[in-house]
This record gives structure tokens, sequence and C-alpha cells, in this order.
């Protein structure tokens, strides 16, 4: 067991470097082309992977059930917080908007508290509590470093957190690629319409933007892969807080390529919401291990891939 979750560990490592590297790339395609259509483009080169997945496993790739409101709910989801995330990239820094999206795990347990009705003891209640203080010590509302900016991988965070605990309503027979195909052919559109309406003008990428783009769709498919047979070869407590190495390969690289220089409040915000989300996804390990044990049940080792 010591040697699967060693073996998670790395590849949940691996997985949020290339998460990076994909952040790192949509912030670079987005200063030579307008952000909405780096958007769109980002949602049809998503689209044709999933639906080329989706055809490999024998799976039918329209059918009703993408019209079901709670599919419906997950878009919009998925459109807001993805829009949001791009838009932050190109107008804002790599370093802050990664520190602030760090936040979204503490986000989606209080969503579950709050409309799922799941129960919070004072400890996660109080790390969620620490966590969002992480997320103002980063934004600094009314503060002299306060920017308008800050508030979109906020909203990101809103949106992305209600994409996820809208997943969990899904019916257990639609299938995750054809949840994937519709949500980034929402996207594609999305980015399309957001064109209109900003009058951006769409531009035609030079070879070396194109190559940004393969980049960017393998580095996303690629981490999507690792994150899954992370969680699906270790115990998901002793690979959840490696998630938040993102943060580091964020910051890595807004030094190296975008030669920012993230202040000391800000990297101590991101080390404490980093802190707490960790606490949070530890303790929720443990809770659940008790409860498993109080009902006379095995916990679950981990699954082969």
């Amino acid at each position: 067991m010591h040697s699967e979750n060693f073996r998670g560990a790395v590849f949940m490592v691996f997985s949020m470097a290339l998460f990076a590297v994909e952040d790192a790339l949509v912030k670079l395609l987005s200063q030579g082309l307008p952000f909405a259509q780096v958007l769109a483009m980002l949602g049809a080169a998503g689209c044709v992977s999933f639906a080329l997945l989706l055809k490999l496993r024998g799976g039918v790739l329209f059918t009703r059930d993408l019209y079901a409101p709670v599919v419906m709910l997950r878009n919009f989801g998925e459109i807001a917080g993805s829009t949001a995330v791009v838009a932050a990239l190109a107008l804002g820094d790599l370093a802050s908007t990664t520190a602030i999206l760090q936040a979204m795990p503490l986000a989606i347990v209080l969503g579950a508290v709050l409309f799922l009705r799941e129960p919070v003891g004072w400890r996660r209640g109080s790390a969620l509590i620490v966590g969002f203080m992480g997320v103002l010590m980063v934004i600094r509302p009314g503060m002299a470093a306060f920017q308008t900016i800050s508030l979109l991988p906020l909203l990101a965070v809103v949106s992305l957190a209600m994409r996820d605990i809208v997943t969990r309503r899904l019916p257990a027979h639609i299938q995750s690629e054809q949840v994937a195909v519709g949500a980034f052919a929402s996207l594609t559109l999305s980015g399309v319409v957001l064109m209109v309406l900003l009058d951006q003008t769409p531009t035609m990428p030079h070879a070396l933007q194109w190559a940004g783009l393969a980049g960017t769709t393998v580095a996303g498919v690629s981490a999507y892969a690792l994150l899954v047979t992370a969680t699906r070869i270790s115990e998901a407590a002793s690979v959840a807080p490696y998630r938040y190495s993102r943060l580091l390969f964020a910051l890595i690289l807004a030094v190296v390529i975008f030669g920012e220089r993230p202040d000391a409040m800000t990297l101590l915000g991101g080390a404490v919401i980093v802190a707490s989300g960790c606490y949070t996804m530890l303790r929720e390990a443990r809770l659940r291990r008790r409860m498993l044990r109080e009902a006379g049940l095995t916990v679950p080792g981990p699954r082969g891939p």
C-alpha cells in the first residue's frame, strides 16, 4: 500500500505540474490573441479530444441526457468558471490567480454544507474561515494593492465549485466523457458569443500559437489522466495534499516566464489557503474512516488502474 501511495503522490505532483504548464500556455496565448478567442479554441480542442475518447470507448456522443437541467446547470458553472479563469490569466498575474484558485476545495466543502446539507464540525468550519481569510489576504479589498481583476479568479472558484457540487447529482448512467463533450461545446459557443459582445476581432494564429494550443491541449488532457490514475491507485487522503503543489509550479513559471514578483502578502495568503485546504482534506478522510469503522465496514484500499 505504501508503494501505491508513493506512486499516486508522484502522479499527482506531475499532474499539478502539467496543469500549471497549461495555465502558463493559456496566458501566453492570450498575449497574442483575444482571450475570448482563446476560450473558444480551448473549448473546441477539449470537445474534439473527449469526443474521440468517448468514441474509442464505444459511447454515444449526443443523447437527450445532455439537455437534463442538472447537466445544463453544470455546463453553466463550467462556462462561467472557465471564462473567468482564462480572463484572469490573460489580464492578471499567474501567481495571484493560481493562489486564489487553490481555495476551490474549500468552496466545495462550503457549498456542500449550504446546499447539500452535509454536516461540518467546528474544526473544518474554522479551517474554512481561515482559508477564506487567506483569499482576502491575496485580494486585499479596500487596500491600495487591490485590483478588480483579482475578483475574476474568485468568480471562477465559486462557479467551478458549483460545477463540482452539481456533478455529484448527475445520473450514474451518463458517461463522464459525454458530459465533458457537452461542457466543452458550450464553452466554444460562449467564447464565440463573448467575442461578439466584446467586439474582439478574431485573429488567425501563427504556427507558434497553433503549437501553443496543441501544447495546452496535451498538457490538460495528460494532467487529467494522471489525476485520475493517482486517485485510483492510492488512498485519497495520502495524495490529496499534493494537489497544492500546483501553486509551487505556478509560482516558478510566473517568475521565470512572466517576470512576476509576488509580494509577501500574496505568498502568505497562498500559504494560508494551502494549509487550510490540506487540513480540511485530511480531516474529511479521517471522519470517513471513522464512520466506516463504526459501521463495521472495511476501509477501502487503493484500486488498480
